[in-house]
């Protein structure tokens, strides 16, 4: 493997890293009494936590969640909710984190699995519903998901009395 694409996977998993350790970091950071009452908050941190995975299956068509959900229609969400997928029930924190904690190993081994020759490459394409992108630009696009519902789950910590996480430079793990 090259000198550059080896370079390219490291700092692409290492960003990506650390927008899922943000994700972690708000989820932890939020007070079980919070997590249960603030139906805003679930249900912005699951969406997020299934389509992390959803966004990271490749072919799309093998995605099986390990936190089921019902897909309705907007009519039908209850408040607080977002787009059409609905969990089956209100999971724990503790399940949510292990779900996104599984779709970070997920992750890791997707970006440094990437080769120069063969599958997966960066410039596979990927069928998304109707998105077809590279592999490159839905993973630029998952962790753009990711950092932008972590925003909201700050804000909503920061309104509720809550400190929210630091700032995450690079993923500190493997």
């Amino acid at each position: 493997m090259n000198d550059t694409l080896k370079e390219l996977k490291n700092s692409l998993w290492e960003q990506f890293g650390a927008s899922i350790d943000m994700l972690i970091n708000a989820l932890d950071a939020c007070q079980e009494q919070l997590y249960r009452s603030n139906k805003r908050f679930f249900y912005t941190s699951y969406h997020v936590a299934v389509f992390l995975d959803y966004y990271l299956t490749v072919p799309p068509d093998d995605f099986d969640p390990q936190l089921p959900f019902t897909i309705t229609v907007k009519e039908d969400m209850p408040e607080g909710s977002l787009d059409d997928v609905l969990p089956d029930r209100h999971y724990t924190k503790a399940q949510l984190l292990g779900y996104i904690k599984t779709s970070r190993e997920k992750c890791h081994k997707l970006v440094l699995g990437i080769k120069e020759h063969g599958n997966p490459r960066f410039i596979e394409d990927v069928e998304v519903g109707k998105m077809n992108y590279s592999l490159i630009e839905i993973l630029l696009y998952n962790m753009r998901h990711v950092q932008h519902h972590v925003a909201q789950l700050n804000t909503l910590l920061r309104d509720h009395g809550v400190t929210p996480p630091k700032w995450v430079a690079r993923t500190t793990n493997e």
